[in-house]
């Protein structure tokens, strides 16, 4: 885990490239190191150190000319060391370093053998290659300057300023000079019309066991997100389990603004039915909106509900890695994959659901990744999502969507996954826990957290200042106040257009009120419709 830099071309400062990989040095805290190339390319690192913490410093070179910088994890490497490359001379332990003899053995066509999560760039001579793991869940930017030079890096921050043009690296592609972009990921799901596989419950139940095994390689101490809601709480169960058949005790971590917050309080419940070594953390609205500024330089979005739910996992994380803990386990994707958002209810069909579970999934390296990966990684902190695993995905996504919608189950919101973790001899979770109803981060650390949040916002922001909104911003207009301030912050850091591009807003369908928050929509407990009720 680390961040990465490379440019292609040449006439670069090598001491301007150590600058600029240095914003990003809360990324890789451990080590940092660059290569100049005979070429005159550059390729950079700042390493979190979790696997080789002794030699697998980056850049990391091949056999022979090829040298590589590597973000990310790849959890398969001791099988192909093993397998496809038992010929190959290894100068590390590294799970990184199978990357480059990958490529020595197969050219541009190996990115389908990793199984991890990563983003990659390779240079060998004046031939190069970049990939970005399937869904995205590693960061990776590019970008060309003046001179026609290339760019790419783990954080937009790295060279905005240095690019005239900026992009986001599409997840499941790779480019080279001579192919540009190319698709290596194409998993049949993308289809909606092959969701067409039984339910296996009992499937579903050993393709996420297995995902989270893989999860935990690693030669540092790790620890799981825990917000008391289904997806964590799963992860957290299944995650101690097999830690236990180790011997190996796990720590749990929750916040909120209080211990009357909803997630402390079932985050609790989940601790002490699972045997955990808990730690809860609190932080004030104050400290929060304090934290505006730095956050969204460090989350490069100005997206609302990326910046609502970041502040609490920024302070969380903070307080993660003060103990010594390098890696942690969530449950992002879930809702994604299974159709757990509460607007999923108002799907008006199994096809137009399937079809939105799919974008979902695609789309979020925009979102719950790029926020789960920046606000971890600002203090040090590499998070694992086993709801995305490939194979993972392979079982749960082409599952006849009629068994995923809510109203199959009487409006219960993923309920095949919780019905295979419904274990009556062993439960895996309290009953009240496993078929607890859907409470999104940003609303679960304490209702008051997002109240208050848009109250301040709306004290920063004149009715003036909104209704010009289009003139000042024009590509992808506030429309709230909340969402003007989070732009102008943003703006200040990342105030080229291509950055603001690089932005994709998230908005539930098929429900009136667009506000991103589970409690906008009428089906939630807590709900002003059903308040009114």
């Amino acid at each position: 885990m680390c961040g990465i830099v490379a440019i292609i071309g040449k006439g670069k400062d090598p001491e301007l490239v150590r600058e600029l990989s240095k914003r990003m040095s809360h990324r890789g805290p451990d080590e940092s190191d660059l290569f100049l190339t005979e070429k005159g390319n550059i390729i950079s690192s700042e390493r979190l150190s979790i696997i080789d913490l002794n030699s697998g410093k980056q850049p990391i070179q091949g056999t022979a000319t090829a040298w590589m910088v590597h973000n990310g994890e790849i959890y398969n490497h001791q099988e192909l060391r093993n397998t496809v490359l038992a010929s190959h001379s290894f100068r590390t332990k590294s799970d990184s370093e199978v990357i480059v003899h990958l490529y020595e053995e197969y050219g541009y066509d190996f990115c389908n053998l990793l199984d991890g999560d990563f983003a990659f760039v390779v240079i060998d001579g004046d031939d190069f290659m970049a990939a970005r793991d399937p869904l995205g869940v590693k960061p990776l930017y590019y970008g060309l300057d003046e001179r026609g030079r290339m760019y790419f890096a783990s954080e937009m921050k790295t060279i905005t300023d240095q690019c005239v043009t900026l992009s986001t690296f599409p997840p499941g592609h790779f480019y080279t000079a001579g192919s540009g972009f190319v698709k290596y990921y194409k998993p049949e799901y993308e289809d909606y019309l092959k969701a067409d596989q039984e339910l296996n419950l009992d499937g579903i139940n050993s393709a996420l066991t297995a995902a989270v095994r893989k999860r935990l390689m690693a030669d540092v101490p790790l620890g799981v997100l825990l917000s008391g809601g289904l997806d964590s709480s799963l992860i957290a169960s299944i995650t101690a389990r097999l830690l236990n058949e180790e011997g190996k005790k796990l720590h749990s971590f929750a916040i909120g603004l209080d211990t009357h917050a909803p997630d402390i309080i079932a985050a609790k419940k989940v601790a002490e039915f699972i045997g955990t070594e808990h730690h809860e953390v609190f932080f004030t609205v104050e400290e929060g909106i304090a934290l505006l500024d730095k956050l969204i330089w460090h989350l490069e979005t100005y997206d609302i509900i990326s910046v609502r739910a970041s502040v609490p996992m920024y302070f969380l994380s903070k307080a993660i890695t003060d103990l010594g803990i390098k890696v942690v386990l969530s449950g992002e994707g879930a809702d994604e994959v299974f159709g757990g958002y509460l607007y999923f209810r108002n799907a008006p069909s199994a096809e137009e659901f399937q079809k939105e579970t799919i974008e979902r999934v695609q789309k979020l390296f925009t979102a719950d990744l790029l926020r789960v990966d920046k606000s971890t990684m600002a203090q040090g902190l590499e998070a694992r999502v086993p709801f995305l695993d490939k194979d993972f995905l392979d079982v749960v996504m082409r599952i006849n969507p009629e068994e995923k919608q809510p109203k199959t189950y009487d409006n219960k919101e993923k309920y095949i996954v919780r019905k295979a973790f419904e274990n009556t001899e062993n439960p895996y979770l309290p009953s009240e826990i496993l078929w607890r109803q859907k409470e999104q981060f940003s609303d679960g650390v304490g209702y008051e957290w997002i109240d208050q949040l848009k109250a301040y916002c709306a004290s920063q922001v004149t009715d003036v200042q909104l209704a010009g909104a289009a003139d000042e911003f024009p590509y992808n207009p506030p429309t709230t106040k909340e969402a003007y301030l989070y732009r102008t912050i943003f703006h200040k850091h990342y105030p080229e257009t291509n950055a603001a591009q690089t932005v994709r807003k998230w908005i539930p369908r098929w429900q009136e009120n667009e506000d991103p928050s589970g409690r906008a929509n009428a089906a939630h407990v807590g709900s002003a419709a059903n308040a009114n009720k």
